[in-house]
Order: structure tokens, then C-alpha cells, then sequence
């Protein structure tokens, strides 16, 4: 697909609103159509004035604090400019108005994917920062995100990507942990419980049919008293259950510090004190903690890592043609950042 370098190019771009999903497609994004339409205003021009080769370095930061993610996809969209990247790796933390990424390089080989790269880290940055906040709640127990579910569909991988960078032991979505070349994490929800009409038909055909390097962790809230349910299964798969997983709607309270504590309690009375607690439903960090200290083991984290709000980022032009500039109310010439480093 042409790259847009002028109003006719955007012009001519149409498409088939009856056969898609309204999410851009990759050749979209890197043709210029999801980026905003002054940037194309502004290479026709510079082009009309013969300046638009004009080699610029720019710089982008941010304006809070967080955990950079997004970098990778950047090369990737990138990868085929004529141009150097500096840029902090993915995972490293910063500070406001840290510089995250600096580009060096003619202007038009880059001018159009401006609105694009700061989506990518903004978005990317913002739930890795969130899934951070939620790594050093959880400490060196196991947290898994669920947060597909909560975000549309096209960025649910790059959510989940990112929730990985910043801490997160897995990813439930498949092409989430595809992309960072591991395999999904999950068992079975509510639904096949209702279906089959009982906890104990799907715990013992999961057992029988799931490799055993699929753990063995059960729902044991869909029917019954969750410590009655719980008992139930470890009495089914005995020394083959891994665990159990509690997801207590908040409709009846949710899952409690004293409810982990109940099932704990009674797991080691009855010798199945191999058997985890797994816990998810609305958890944040604050929740993370009191149910921890409790005694959960592991934890399914959703909501607070996908609806994090975006770090916004910024992109100044800081030099042109080696001399330093920048509008008014910036430092003109580049930031240094000693934690950058030559990626392209």
C-alpha cells in the first residue's frame, strides 16, 4: 500500500466499511492512515519547498512517571527508514520529562508515523506501568492478566504484551503470549461449569483429556459454597490438583481475606496443603495485598492493567541539521538521557 505523502494520496485511499472490522490493519498503519492528517499537510508542503530532506533529530518524553513499553513495535514500524533510534529498553522505568526515544534522521522519513509511535507508547506505557504497580503488590507470588476482555480486540496482544514487560508471569490471551514467544495461560471458565451442570464433570474430564503440563486449576465458585466445592475436587483429583481458583462475584461479596483463609484452613486440615489458591475478579494492588497476607497464592489480574489510562508522550524536534531548536517553552538541543540506547 503507498505510503500517503500528500492530500491526493489520502484522497484516493478508500474502504469497504461492510467487509471489516474498524480496526487499522497493518498495511494501514504503515501507509500513514491512522496518523492525523496535518502530518501529510505538512511533507506536501516541505516538498513543494524542497525541505522536507532536511535532517532533524527528535526527541520524545513523557509527562509522568511510568514503565516504557512500546519500544519494539516502534523498530518494527521503523525498521525500514533511514534514520537512527536511541531508546531506553523496554521495562525501564522514567521519570517526567524523561527523554524515552530519540530519532535522527530526514524529516520526511518519519513525519507521518509521529502520531502512531506516540500512540504505541503511550498506550503500551500505560499498562505496563499499571501491571508494575500490581508486581511489586503481588511480590514473588505468580499474577497472570486477564485483561483481554476489557480492551478491543486489536490491541488485546499489545495490552497483554505490555502487561508482561511490566511484570505480569503470563498472558491469557493467545496472541498476546504468541508474540512473546511463550504459550497462554488459563483453564476454563464459568461456562463450562453451567453447561456440564456440575464442577466435578468438568474437573475430572479436564483431568482426563488436558496435557499434564496444563495445570490443574478449578473454579470452585460457579455452584456451591466455595470451601464445600473446593473439598469436592481435591477429593476428586487428590495429589493431580494444583489448584483452585475463587472468583467471587461481587454480587456476593466477592472473594475476602477471610474467605482465603477459610479454604486455606480447611485444605490443610483435610492433607492438601499442596493444593493453591488462585484469585481473580476486580483485584487492584490494595486488594492484592489483604488477600496475599491471607494466604492466595496466585492471582488473575484484569481490569486495573487494561484500563489504565495512556502516559501521554510528546515529540519535539530539538536539532535541524545539527543546530539546536525547539519552540518556545522547550530547552532547545537534545536531552541527555544516559539510559539510552542505540537500537537502529
Amino acid at each position: 500500500m503507498k505510503e500517503f505523502r500528500k492530500l491526493d494520496d489520502v484522497k484516493q485511499f478508500t474502504v469497504d466499511e461492510s467487509q471489516r472490522l474498524f480496526s487499522a490493519e497493518h498495511e494501514e498503519i504503515l501507509c500513514g492512515a491512522t496518523t492525523d492528517i496535518y502530518f501529510v499537510k505538512t511533507i506536501e508542503i516541505l516538498d513543494y519547498l524542497g525541505i522536507a530532506e532536511k535532517n532533524v533529530t527528535a526527541e520524545v518524553f513523557s509527562r509522568a512517571n511510568g514503565v516504557l513499553a512500546g519500544t519494539d513495535e516502534v523498530l518494527n514500524l521503523l525498521k525500514d527508514k533511514d534514520i537512527e533510534i536511541w531508546g531506553l529498553s523496554e521495562g525501564e522505568s522514567f521519570k517526567p520529562y524523561d527523554v524515552v526515544l530519540r530519532i535522527k534522521g530526514p524529516y520526511k522519513e518519519f513525519a507521518i508515523y509521529e502520531t502512531p509511535i506516540l500512540g504505541i507508547l503511550a498506550s503500551s506505557s500505560g499498562w505496563a506501568t499499571a501491571s508494575r504497580e500490581c508486581r511489586k503488590a503481588v511480590g514473588d507470588k505468580v499474577f497472570i492478566c486477564f485483561g483481554a476482555r476489557h480492551v478491543h480486540p486489536a490491541v488485546a496482544p499489545v495490552m497483554e504484551r505490555a502487561a508482561v514487560i511490566g511484570g505480569a508471569d503470563g498472558a491469557s490471551c493467545i496472541l498476546g503470549a504468541k508474540l512473546l514467544g511463550t504459550e497462554p495461560t488459563g483453564t476454563v471458565p464459568h461456562a463450562a461449569f453451567l453447561i456440564a451442570g456440575d464442577t466435578l464433570t468438568i474437573s475430572k474430564a479436564y483431568d482426563e483429556i488436558m496435557p499434564p503440563d496444563s495445570p490443574r486449576i478449578m473454579l470452585v465458585d460457579t455452584f456451591k459454597d466455595e470451601v464445600e466445592e473446593t473439598l469436592r475436587v481435591a477429593e476428586l483429583l487428590k495429589e493431580r490438583l494444583d489448584g483452585i481458583r475463587l472468583d467471587t462475584p461481587s454480587e456476593r461479596g466477592g472473594v475476602t481475606p477471610h474467605l482465603i483463609k477459610e479454604v486455606r484452613m480447611t485444605l490443610d486440615m483435610e492433607g492438601y496443603n499442596h493444593v493453591k489458591i488462585f484469585v481473580s475478579g476486580g483485584l487492584t494492588p490494595e486488594r492484592i495485598k489483604l488477600l496475599k497476607e491471607a494466604g492466595a497464592d496466585a492471582f488473575g489480574i484484569g481490569s486495573y492493567i487494561s484500563g489504565a489510562a495512556p502516559i501521554d508522550m510528546t515529540l519535539d524536534i530539538k536539532e535541524i541539521d545539527g543546530s539546536p531548536i525547539a519552540k518556545r517553552g522547550r530547552i532547545p538541543g537534545i536531552i541527555n538521557n544516559t539510559k539510552l540506547k542505540k537500537l537502529k
